[in-house]
Formats: structure tokens, C-alpha cells, sequence
């Protein structure tokens, strides 16, 4: 299908950001949805320009570098990112990104970020789930494994990821480290430092806990400390 075909289905869509970008990482289609959550008026805002030109500098690094690794061959699936918009606007996401490849050449990528629903809360399973999440917030602060999360709701691990992925439309892995890097956020508008919130959170040490949180939001906990501030 061509691009204009499939940026005028994804305008259709105010849930899913949709963009293709060119080799040097310039986007070249992009739905209404990322026009809107940067505060811009046109599509013509955003094309032809780079991450670097369109995000604050504490967000652009990331998000330049993550293409930089689509652009030499990866592809990320399902990755769980809080985006944070010039207007304001922030909110969590999976997001999807592949190269676009012709004749063998990487001449592009491609992607998607869709907007993390609410839970499915009529499924029949939620209730029993939601005493697991439950467990989870109480003790996100703790080292929690599967195997133990799945005995908490009476269910095999592979039942758990299934039911999580249906209910939740995450891992269980992947809501653990919402869940944490929620808190992380919430403190870090106190004063409390970030070796305490690493430890409070349930991170190994400090390190693990800055490059878990770059990951996820997109800037290093004393970025996102200032910025709030």
C-alpha cells in the first residue's frame, strides 16, 4: 500500500501515532494524531524534520538513538514507552518499529506507538487478576518472579502471560515496571534521591534503575526531576 494510502487510515485513528521516516531518520509521513500531540497545526510542521528538531533535548537523544538501532537492521516490538509531547500531553504506549527494506537496501523505517488501553474489565478472569496487581503494587518494591506472581491467581505462567496480554495488553513483566517507574515518577517530585527511590522501587541499584527509566520515559531520572520542576 502506498504511504499516502496508509497515513490517511491512520489519521483515522486518535489512539495509534503512525510515522515513516527516510534514512537519516527525517520523517516523510506521519498521521494527524503526532501533529496534534506536538502542539503543530499541519503535517508540513513535522515533515522533513528529525526527532532533534521536533522534541525537547532531554527526549530527542533517546529517540534518536532507538532509530539509529532500526536503521542498522533491528526491529522493536511491543516496547513500553511513556511519551511525553510539547504540548503537555503524556501518556503510556507500546510501540512497534521495523526497516523499511528495498532490494535489499535499509532505506527507511517505519512505525507505530498505540495509546495503552484500559483494562478489560469484563473478562472473566479480571477480578482473580486484579488481586495480583493488587500484590504487585503492595510489593513492587520487592523482588517478584512470575512463577510467584502466577500462584497469587491460581494459574500456570503461561496462563498468566496469556490472561495479562488480554486483560492488561501487557506482561506481566511490562506492568511490574509501569508500576515502578509510576512511583519512581511520583517521587522524584519530592526530594527523596534517586539511590532511595532506586531502592524503593524495587530497582538492583542506581544504574539499573536510571537506564530502566531512560527506557521507558525517555530522559534520565535528574532530567525528568528537572523538568518537573
Amino acid at each position: 500500500m502506498p504511504p499516502d494510502d496508509l497515513q490517511n487510515i491512520f489519521d483515522a485513528l486518535p489512539d495509534v501515532v503512525f510515522f515513516i521516516k527516510d534514512h537519516r531518520g527525517r520523517y516523510t509521513h506521519v498521521n494527524q494524531t503526532l501533529v496534534q500531540r506536538l502542539g503543530l497545526k499541519r503535517r508540513g510542521d513535522i515533515i522533513g524534520k528529525t526527532v532533534v528538531e521536533l522534541f525537547p533535548a532531554r527526549l530527542s537523544g533517546t529517540y534518536m538513538m532507538q532509530d539509529q538501532r532500526v536503521l542498522a537492521g533491528e526491529v522493536i516490538e511491543n516496547q513500553l514507552e511513556l511519551h511525553l509531547y510539547a504540548n503537555r500531553a503524556h501518556g503510556w504506549c507500546l510501540t512497534f518499529k521495523q526497516p523499511i527494506v528495498i532490494d535489499g537496501d535499509i532505506v527507511g523505517l517505519t512505525g507505530v506507538s498505540r495509546d495503552l488501553g484500559q483494562p478489560d474489565s469484563q473478562h472473566s478472569a479480571f477480578a482473580r487478576l486484579q488481586r495480583t496487581l493488587d500484590h504487585m503494587q503492595v510489593h513492587r518494591g520487592e523482588p517478584l518472579r512470575v512463577q510467584a506472581l502466577a500462584r497469587t491467581a491460581g494459574v500456570s505462567v503461561a496462563q498468566l502471560e496469556r490472561l495479562f496480554k488480554r486483560v492488561f495488553q501487557l506482561t506481566p513483566q511490562q506492568l511490574l515496571t509501569k508500576l515502578r517507574i509510576e512511583a519512581a515518577m511520583r517521587l522524584l517530585h519530592t526530594d527523596v534521591s534517586i539511590a532511595e527511590i532506586a531502592h524503593s522501587c524495587g530497582f538492583s541499584d542506581q544504574s539499573a534503575f536510571a537506564r530502566q527509566f531512560k527506557s521507558t520515559v525517555g530522559m534520565p531520572p535528574r532530567d525528568y526531576r528537572a523538568m518537573v520542576r
